[in-house]
């Protein structure tokens, strides 16, 4: 196999250089409507299972799905939003996980962020292996793919849950989540470059 030439090995670490920072500006997109709800609600979705927090996403992906069928949307929020409710959406399920569900609103917003920063960079560290392996791939796709990709992983996530979250050979819950959470924010980098974030 041929190696990559200086010129071609400084051009690649360019991209990836390039995506990362898309990808910490997407995510800090998110971080700001996250905490925005979180002034204006708490944690309140700390009485969330893990499976509720799956179905919410559901929710999110065939709506964006749907408009992306239909071409208009009669409620005045666009795909951009939904996209970043996935993001938020699955940290949110990585949050449950791993803390479990609770009785009441249990979190204060400074801790809630913590947890979120945590996951939000385990995202990060996971999209840069990947996109190194896949040398941008994601770039070459439609949004819709992405939808579709999404839905995807919600039916094998509640697969999984019905099993009682164990698999055989494949990934497990978290994988998943944080899977989603990539695509979603790989549509959001795409949707800003079209100049498509009310779309």
């Amino acid at each position: 196999m041929r190696k990559p030439t200086n010129k071609q090995r400084k051009t690649m670490a360019t991209n990836l250089q390039h995506t990362n920072e898309q990808f910490e500006a997407a995510m800090a997109g998110c971080r700001k409507v996250f905490a925005a709800k979180l002034h204006d609600y708490g944690a309140a979705w700390r009485i969330m299972r893990a499976t509720s927090v799956t179905d919410q996403i559901l929710i999110k992906a065939k709506r964006i799905r749907s408009l992306e069928v239909k071409g208009e949307a009669l409620v005045d929020e666009g795909i951009f939003p939904e996209f970043q409710a996935i993001v938020n959406y699955s940290i949110v399920a990585l949050i449950q996980l791993q803390l479990g569900f609770a009785d009441s609103k249990d979190m204060d917003p400074e801790t809630a962020l913590r947890h979120y920063d945590r996951f939000a960079h385990e995202a990060l560290a996971l999209m840069k292996r990947k996109n190194h392996d896949y040398d941008e791939a994601w770039r070459i796709m439609r949004v819709s793919s992405y939808t579709d990709i999404i839905l995807q992983k919600l039916q094998r996530t509640k697969e999984i849950e019905g099993n009682g979250g164990q698999t055989l050979v494949s990934e497990g819950l978290e994988a998943n989540y944080l899977d989603m959470l990539n695509y979603a924010v790989f549509a959001l980098i795409q949707l800003t470059e079209a100049g498509a974030t009310d779309a």
